[in-house]
């Protein structure tokens, strides 16, 4: 008796009709990723969810299968600041690359031995005799492998929204914030220099220049202009204008490095994950 009463209860407390029953029999339930996805699909076209859900949720799925190393920002990449520079420099690095956490090396950039808050440095500019030394925060570190579902846990717990991404050989392999990791989720998460697509990868400002994404085919550049960018093969290598110019330069371009080109003068305005997202566009004066 007593082996029997628990599934007579269940049953009883099992609210779905017989339907619903012989209809989960016939059509399980999704058991692999590709399914689960499908199955999101199928409820957007059912307006059962939105394809804003509809795409954080198959965001989430896609998360839990990567790693550290899939989103990080390479090495050859990152902005780092050394602890011997000068102040003065400290706040000319924070201002170009316009980020709010700098890892620290000293002597050589493979040996990371802090991390350093921008708005730390208004401490420095109040008071003169602080070290940068004393102002820096313990830097976390990572291996490749690291699951971007685990490294997000961490980053809520200790509050911690950067990470040092390590190799198998223990070098540093480049970094990951926890910006990088909600962007799996919620897609790129923009700031104020984005905007969106319709409103067009050339625009003009107010002091007759214009905002050219890096990302523009440099045909459409050399059209909206009316100049000629490309001259030879090795540039026809190159799509857009960012690529050309990063080519040109030998390095990925800093806010506020210039570019002069076909008449034109062309000003980083900002950079992110390792390219540049905007120029400043104006003809060269005479």
């Amino acid at each position: 008796m007593s082996d029997t009463q628990p599934a007579r209860l269940s049953e009883k407390d099992d609210k779905r009709t017989f339907l619903q029953k012989l209809a989960e029999f016939i059509h399980p339930g999704p058991d692999s990723t590709a399914e689960l996805i499908e199955t999101l699909a199928d409820a957007e076209d059912n307006n059962v969810i939105g394809a804003e859900s509809r795409f954080m949720l198959e965001g989430v799925l896609r998360m839990a299968e990567m790693s550290a190393g899939d989103v990080m920002v390479p090495a050859t990449r990152m902005d780092l600041v050394d602890i011997d520079a000068p102040g003065d420099e400290l706040l000319r690095v924070v201002i170009d690359t316009a980020h709010s956490r700098f890892p620290v090396f000293e002597h050589e950039r493979e040996n990371i031995i802090g991390i350093l808050l921008a708005k730390d440095l208004l401490k420095l500019r109040r008071e003169s005799e602080l070290l940068v030394r004393s102002l820096l925060r313990p830097a976390v570190f990572v291996p490749e492998s690291k699951g971007l579902n685990d490294l997000l846990r961490e980053f809520r717990g200790n509050r911690n929204h950067l990470a040092i991404v390590i190799d198998e050989f223990g070098r540093v392999a480049g970094l990951i914030t926890i910006e990088d990791v909600l962007e799996q989720i919620v897609g790129e998460i923009e700031d104020e220099f984005d905007i969106a697509e319709d409103e067009g990868d050339i625009f003009g400002l107010a002091d007759r220049t214009y905002r050219v994404s890096g990302d523009t085919a440099i045909e459409r550049v050399e059209t909206a202009f009316g100049v000629k960018i490309v001259e030879s093969d090795q540039d026809g290598e190159f799509d857009t204008i960012g690529g050309l110019i990063a080519h040109e330069m030998g390095h990925v371009p800093k806010r506020g490095e210039q570019y002069s080109r076909a008449g034109l003068n062309f000003v980083v305005l900002h950079t992110k994950g390792g390219a540049v997202k905007w120029f400043k566009v104006a003809p060269q004066v005479p």
